[in-house]
């Protein structure tokens, strides 16, 4: 049977950024040229071994030296290239922190496939991996088939706020205190449906739970008819790095479930180097 219930993802629809380098009444071609320019440096300093000057950047990549200095300096700015002495130029740390998150986010994809699947078989619902960014959970990965009757299918690339999601109570949850009252703060704590948590001590309680239960979830919070529960993954230094949650229509979600979710998620820490009862020291 092909469910209602089926790709309809009951998220906001993420919004893109502008992004560096891109000016107040710049157009939408000379952002893109902006920025097509600015991978051209990137590349020709990533074929340097050492610093190189602004000469040889603009030889390398064709561009007029003002016009490499001038993106040039966006980029130091932005962490992504380092100015070194006598105005020689390389790689910046930031360059270096996005690959680290990159690699972090695909390891944990990596992990997870084979035990989503199994999970998913054995509850016959949607199995959601899910990261955070900001004040959103993000959906990375789902296991799930056509076959198993009504599901709900998150969209990939789908966003929803924290406070709302079980994933994203996790991630409230090993915040500071001081941290989800400013994310309280700033979201207002804005609600999707009358089950919606809205006040700053109903959220209080609710990381209660998470904190004393290990593992969160969302009744009808997010949409109306959609219930999930959420169980924590963590890397090799003991850091929540995502989100192992299973989506079903309200009727059909079965608390019998936690524990293969809780050990299912344990399971995949462990696949990335995890030992139960470390602690962050980040």
């Amino acid at each position: 049977m092909t469910s209602r219930l089926r790709d309809h993802a009951g998220l906001k629809t993420g919004q893109s950024e502008s992004g560096f380098l891109q000016e107040s009444g710049t157009s939408p071609g000379m952002a893109i040229q902006v920025i097509e320019r600015a991978t051209r440096l990137l590349d020709a300093l990533a074929n340097e071994a050492e610093p190189i000057s602004l000469k040889g950047l603009s030889a390398n990549t064709g561009l007029h030296p003002s016009t490499a200095h001038r993106i040039l300096n966006d980029l130091v700015v932005a962490r992504y290239v380092e100015r070194v002495d006598s105005g020689m130029y390389q790689l910046g740390m930031r360059l270096l922190e996005l690959g680290s998150l990159v690699r972090g986010r695909l390891n944990v994809r990596e992990a997870a496939v084979e035990a989503m699947q199994s999970l998913h078989k054995l509850t016959g619902q949607t199995v959601n991996l899910s990261i955070q960014q900001g004040d959103e959970i993000v959906y990375v990965d789902r296991a799930w088939s056509e076959r198993s009757g009504m599901q709900v299918v998150r969209a990939i690339g789908g966003r929803a706020p924290l406070h709302l999601t079980s994933t994203g109570k996790l991630f409230l949850c090993v915040s500071d205190p001081r941290q989800v009252r400013a994310y309280a703060t700033r979201t207002g704590l804005a609600g999707n449906t009358k089950n919606s948590i809205t006040a700053y001590d109903q959220l209080e309680k609710e990381l209660a739970f998470v904190r004393r239960h290990g593992y969160a979830r969302d009744n009808e919070e997010l949409e109306m008819g959609v219930r999930c529960i959420a169980a924590g993954i963590h890397d090799d230094t003991g850091r929540l790095v995502a989100g192992l949650s299973i989506s079903a229509p309200s009727e059909r979600l079965q608390d019998g479930w936690i524990q293969q979710l809780v050990e299912t998620a344990r399971t995949i820490s462990e696949a990335l180097g995890y030992e139960p009862g470390r602690r962050n020291t980040d």
